[in-house]
């Protein structure tokens, strides 16, 4: 038995940004979805949570998961939900892309309270603002339209 532990911090917004996620009462049952969802895949998600138009994850990868498969599920399976449940007028989907970068033990406590304090935080800066953070913080380069 392999035993692996490595935490992704992972962030995606709806298509276009648009706010589909503006009401709370929303954005509490995605997220409770969501935590479901992962539990039933065998995704060991840490904590979720989001704002108007994003949602972040943290997340353990196990020994055979990828990312990348780990975003899709996640987010594949909830956009099918949204829509499916009819939570917002019109048809939701997720943008194509996703942010995601590792972080060590050290981090988790200080992650996982900035995903729970996701309201509090954007009372304050935008998503753009963070993001662009987020992407300088990690050292992507050459990242365009975000």
């Amino acid at each position: 038995m392999s035993f692996v532990r490595v935490y992704i911090h992972m962030v995606f917004s709806t298509k276009k940004r648009i706010p589909y996620l503006s009401s709370r009462s929303i954005r509490f049952k995605l997220c409770k979805h969501i935590k479901e969802n992962a539990k039933e895949k065998n995704i060991w998600l840490d904590c979720v949570n989001g704002y108007h138009d994003h949602i972040h994850c943290l997340v353990s990868i196990g020994a055979t998961q990828t990312i990348g498969n780990i975003a899709q599920l996640i987010k594949g399976e909830s956009s099918f939900w949204i829509n499916k449940n009819k939570l917002i007028s019109g048809n939701f989907s997720w943008q194509d892309d996703y942010w995601a970068a590792g972080l060590s033990d050290r981090h988790v406590k200080n992650v996982r309270k900035y995903i729970h304090n996701q309201e509090e935080r954007h009372s304050k800066t935008s998503f753009s603002s963070e993001i662009d953070t987020f992407i300088k913080k990690n050292g992507f380069k050459n990242i365009k339209g975000y």
